[in-house]
Parts: structure tokens; C-alpha cells; sequence
């Protein structure tokens, strides 16, 4: 199960980056470049939500919830081990003088 849920959130991963760089900025339009605000909307640039922001949304709460539940599951399976468990310890000794 961890195996299938930590595939599922590479492929979350990378769909959300690749749907991140696909986006236009907020001011992308020549206008934007000069500090204006113009746009063909009536309530500036940023009009209703397209296809890649609901899918970025969504993208971004599989992430979230396939980040927890990862959390979750390896806690409770008990591998309580650190990244650092396998690396001996740097405890200085003191200089002789």
C-alpha cells in the first residue's frame, strides 16, 4: 500500500510541476510589462478559472493528502529509524595541550 501511494505521489509531483509551468503569469500580456493592469475583462486580467487552475488546484490537494497519509502510515508502521541513523557520531574529543 505505501509502495502504490508513494508512486501515486511521484506522478502527483510531477503532473503539478509540469501544470505550474504551463500557467501564464498574472500579468503576461504587453500591457503587464509597463505596470498596467489593462486587460479585455471588465474586472482586470484575472478573469474566471481556466482548466489549468482547477487542475493545479486539485493536483495540489492529491499532494496534500497523499503527503499526510505517507506521514501517517510510516509512523505507524514503526519505522521510527532517522536519515542519520547509520552515520557514526561527531563528538569532538578535547585538544591536548
Amino acid at each position: 500500500m505505501v509502495t502504490l501511494l508513494v508512486i501515486l505521489h511521484v506522478l502527483v509531483c510531477l503532473f503539478l510541476i509540469g501544470v505550474v509551468l504551463l500557467q501564464q503569469g498574472k500579468s503576461a500580456d504587453l500591457a503587464g510589462a509597463f505596470g498596467g493592469q489593462g486587460s479585455q475583462t471588465a474586472f482586470g486580467p484575472r478573469g474566471a478559472a481556466n482548466a489549468l487552475t482547477r487542475m493545479t488546484t486539485w493536483a495540489a490537494i492529491v499532494f496534500m493528502l497523499t503527503s499526510i497519509s505517507l506521514t501517517i502510515m510510516m509512523s505507524r508502521a514503526g519505522n521510527n529509524r532517522s536519515v542519520l541513523a547509520g552515520t557514526p557520531s561527531s563528538q569532538s574529543t578535547p585538544a591536548k595541550k
